[in-house]
């Protein structure tokens, strides 16, 4: 039998040979490839020889799976009162059981040939989540609500022909590091103080920030911290006054009840699904969704795929495919304006399944309950001895409290909760640190006043 001639110095690594990765080197004007990687923090780079433990049989990993499982405690098991980002609200059997069909749950990119009514319930899910977000154009959904943040703030420097986002510093601060990485190198980020009293955007720092070479302003409404921004139109009118375009992120659940970002001015409006009928997956149920008018300079930016509807050659036959498909990474390939990937379509099949099984009165109803159980959850939480709501704005499932007046910090107070069968508030002392020892609390609708009570009993016990 023929040798065959070795051609790479790894089996499955192209371009490992050091001939051709120098010529590589070369081509792109880098001397080394350690300088590809000077945008990753050291801190997080491998310095040493990876570490492969010998591969276990199949009983031996399956044991140590289930062994890493059984220490964790899911919120099926305690009352959670963690946010921030993943939440956890009440899905429908009916979400489940249409995700889960196989030709949904394992249509790669359904393309015409093996679609089986993947981009009509794309398309159906774009137009229920368009009326919610009161948008024309809704895209298929983004990795995360951190992607579709940054994609909208790239679409508006497109559009601009400007570098510099407005932010505010009251975001998450891992989103905000997602975003700053995704425009780097083409745009800048720079942060919008807050109202101590109310964590309300302060509108003499963005009025002194704002600038000519502004393509956008971006908020969240409601906010990471959990209040409701109601200055919306007064920052919309200051945004476009300075030719910027105007950027919110929105929990679409609250939107059931609040007023929708395009009423108060909102050029791109973007989120997350997983509030719409997606399980929180430990952190994984993610999809972000971009929402914008029906309009050329927007729809021509969108890097993502938008499914639409138009008549086939048959005659009253309709059918479902992608609209303006020359504008994506699919076809434009490196000249792409961004890379696109699979994305989550799943959760956008699945958030279309929920939208439509509540309605306008549905999402109505569990926004009322919502926002009610946390403000109940919110006013017992105050009567307790050294315990404060931090901002005093309207909130709508999440709000601060500060713990500062206990003289304990909230990392004992959480381990004590634990006890007790509760997950407490996530701890914010590391990501705010000028606001010491506070905890972000999140009320939905799955929260019983029985559930909160517990809460402030076992609150009272610890401290």
């Amino acid at each position: 039998m023929a040798t065959l001639k070795k051609t790479t110095s790894h089996p499955y690594i192209p371009n490992t040979v050091p001939e051709v990765q120098q010529a590589m080197l070369e081509e792109i004007g880098v001397t080394d490839i350690d300088e590809l990687y000077r945008m990753v923090p050291k801190e997080l780079r491998l310095t040493s020889p990876l570490k492969v433990e010998p591969a276990l049989s199949e009983y031996e990993l399956q044991r140590h799976v289930d062994r890493l499982l059984e220490r964790n405690r899911s919120a099926k098991e305690t009352i959670s009162f963690l946010g921030a980002g993943c939440w956890q609200h009440f899905v429908p059997a009916v979400c489940d059981e249409i995700n889960q069909r196989s030709e949904f749950v394992t249509a790669y990119a359904g393309e015409p040939y093996e679609d089986h009514g993947r981009f009509q319930a794309l398309f159906e899910y774009q137009s229920l989540l368009a009326e919610l977000v009161d948008m024309d154009v809704v895209n298929v959904p983004t990795f995360d609500w951190a992607q579709a943040a940054s994609t909208a703030l790239r679409m508006a420097g497109r559009i601009t022909s400007r570098r510099t986002a407005l932010l505010p510093a009251t975001m998450h601060p891992e989103r905000l590091r997602v975003i700053r990485n995704y425009l780097s190198p083409q745009m800048d980020c720079v942060l919008v103080d807050y109202m101590p009293g109310t964590g309300l955007l302060d509108m003499a720092d963005l009025k002194a920030k704002l600038s000519a070479d502004t393509a956008a302003v971006y908020i969240e409404n409601p906010s990471y911290i959990g209040h409701i921004e109601t200055q919306g139109r007064e920052i919309a009118e200051l945004v476009h006054a300075a030719g910027a375009l105007f950027v919110v992120g929105v929990d679409p659940i609250s939107l059931g009840l609040l007023e929708p970002p395009s009423r108060y001015g909102a050029d791109i409006v973007c989120g997350d699904l997983q509030p719409l009928g997606i399980r929180m997956q430990y952190g994984g149920g993610q999809a972000g969704f971009i929402a914008t008018r029906d309009e050329e300079q927007f729809v021509m930016e969108y890097p993502s795929r938008l499914f639409g509807i138009a008549p086939t050659a048959v005659e009253g036959e309709y059918g479902f495919g992608d609209v303006a498909y020359e504008r994506t990474s699919f076809a434009k390939r490196e000249k792409g304006k961004e890379s696109v990937g699979t994305q989550t379509a799943l959760w956008g099949i699945t958030a279309g399944v929920y939208l439509a099984l509540m309605g306008p009165h549905g999402m109505r109803e569990v926004g009322e309950t919502i926002i009610r159980q946390a403000r109940y959850a919110a006013d017992r939480l105050a009567e307790l001895e050294g315990v404060r709501i931090r901002f005093q704005a309207s909130s709508f499932k999440e709000f601060v409290v500060d713990f500062n007046g206990t003289g304990r910090t909230v990392s004992d107070i959480n381990k004590r909760l634990l006890e007790h069968g509760i997950f407490g508030g996530k701890d914010l002392s590391g990501e705010f640190l000028a606001w010491g020892q506070c905890a972000l609390y999140c009320v939905t609708e799955i929260h019983a006043k029985e559930d909160i009570d517990a809460l402030a009993a076992a609150l009272k016990a610890v401290l």
